[in-house]
Parts: C-alpha cells; sequence; structure tokens
C-alpha cells in the first residue's frame, strides 16, 4: 500500500475541486423535483461543471456511462441516470466527483423528493450523522481503522447496517488511490480501531458510508453498474472528501 501525501499546492488543487463538487451538488439539490428522469439531473451536472471549468470525472471511467451517479430508494451507489422518474416520497442519493488541474474531488448526498416518510428522513440523517463522526475521527495520529469504527458503531448503534462491499478510498490525481476506507471493522479487511495506517497530515480521503434500514448484503443489477440492497431496504450514502490536517480535518467538499 503506497499512500500519497499531498503538499499545500496540491490540497489547494484538490479544494477547488471539491468546491466545485459541492457547488454542482447545491445546484442539484435545489432541482430535484417530482416528475423529471434521473437523465435530467445527469444532462444539469455536466452542464453546471462545464459552467465553473471543470471536467466530470465518472463519465467513462471504467466505462461508467454517465456524469452523474443517481440511486433511487434501494439502490445504494453507481446507479446509472436514464428515464428513471422520480416520484413524490423517493429519496436519491447524488455521487459526483470533478478534475479540475488533474486533481479530483468526489462528494454524495441523499435527499428526499417532496416529503419523505419519518423513515427516510431518519436513515438520511443517521447516514450523514455517520459521515460526520467518521469525519472527526480523522486526526493525525489515530489509525484508520478509528475512522471505520466510528461510522460502524454511529450507524449500528441506531439501528441501521453499513454497507460491507463498497468502501471511502484515498483521492488526488486519482479518483481511487490507497488507502480503502471501510465503513466497518470487519476481519475481512483486518482493520480493527487502532489499526492500519496511521493518520498523517496531508493524507487526502473521502469518507462515504453508505447505510440500509434492513441488512447490509447487496446485489448488483445486469447492467453491472446498479448496486442495491439485497433485501429491497432503503439505503442513504453520503460522502466528503477530507484533508488530514495538524489538528481538525479540513473537508475539501465543502461550499
Amino acid at each position: 500500500m503506497s499512500i500519497i501525501i499531498k503538499s499545500d499546492h496540491e490540497i489547494e488543487l484538490m479544494r477547488q475541486a471539491g468546491w466545485l463538487v459541492a457547488t454542482v451538488l447545491e445546484v442539484l439539490r435545489a432541482r430535484v423535483r417530482p416528475g423529471m428522469c434521473t437523465e435530467e439531473l445527469d444532462v444539469i451536472a455536466a452542464e453546471e461543471a462545464k459552467k465553473l471549468g471543470g471536467r466530470p470525472s465518472f463519465k467513462g471511467y471504467r466505462g461508467f456511462p454517465g456524469n452523474l451517479c443517481v440511486s433511487v430508494n434501494d439502490e445504494i451507489v453507481h446507479g446509472i441516470p436514464g428515464k428513471r422518474v422520480l416520484y413524490e416520497g423517493d429519496i436519491v442519493s447524488l455521487d459526483f466527483g470533478i478534475i479540475y488541474q488533474d486533481f479530483q474531488g468526489d462528494a454524495a448526498i441523499t435527499i428526499g423528493v417532496g416529503d419523505v416518510s419519518p423513515e427516510a428522513k431518519q436513515l438520511m440523517d443517521v447516514t450523514e450523522g455517520a459521515l460526520k463522526v467518521g469525519i472527526a475521527a480523522a486526526r493525525p495520529g489515530e489509525r484508520l481503522g478509528d475512522i471505520s469504527a466510528a461510522i460502524e458503531q454511529y450507524a449500528e448503534s441506531r439501528g441501521y447496517s453499513v454497507v460491507r462491499e463498497y468502501t471511502g478510498h484515498g483521492i488526488g490525481r486519482n479518483m481511487h488511490e490507497d488507502p480503502q476506507v471501510p465503513n466497518c471493522t470487519t476481519p475481512a479487511f483486518g482493520l480493527m480501531p487502532g489499526a492500519g495506517p496511521e493518520l498523517q497530515k496531508g493524507m487526502t480521503l473521502a469518507l462515504e458510508p453508505m447505510v440500509n434500514i434492513g441488512d447490509w448484503a447487496t446485489k448488483r443489477d445486469d447492467d453491472n453498474w446498479t448496486v442495491r440492497t439485497r433485501d429491497g431496504s432503503l439505503s442513504a450514502h453520503f460522502e466528503s472528501t477530507i484533508a488530514i490536517t495538524d489538528g481538525e480535518p479540513e473537508i475539501l467538499t465543502r461550499v
């Protein structure tokens, strides 16, 4: 595992890329409405990125056909934008990345379409809370497993499950760099509290808890991209790109 430590200049470029990502996601948040197709959101994301001087990073990445990942209800991640119509009460996860001067930003939000059920609202709140505690655990001298443990404990103590097969990741000039950042401390990753690489100033990570109301198990659709809960339960996804500093971590994907 080769973890890249970024210079101040490189982090500044990632800060710019992250700001672009967060700005586009806020535009999308304001535009989501019942009756629209998910491909409309994809078009908006691409247009806004171009206006801001960035390039969507997902388009063509490992063959992904969209600019934006749009995952609805029981879809967890990697949903392909298309003709699917959004209805009142749906929840939709929007995952977006931008390349700016060869550096990457990556973030995700889950939002309700119109009025949503209390069950869906609580799921989104818990998932966003899990991201916040994961970020808070990302301090120099701590271990990668401390981030995973914080996310897992927060979600599971509230009766939810965290997705195990998909993880956060290092990020920089490449969308996915070492290390992987699991959202749980399953022995399959060999990562427990106090274990794993030591967090150091200049490390840049994309933390992204994916939390289900039901079981953690997943399945992939025939399109070979869309991942959904195996039991059909609702799922939410929040992600931020952060930088490890001398003190509190810096959220790079912030407006």
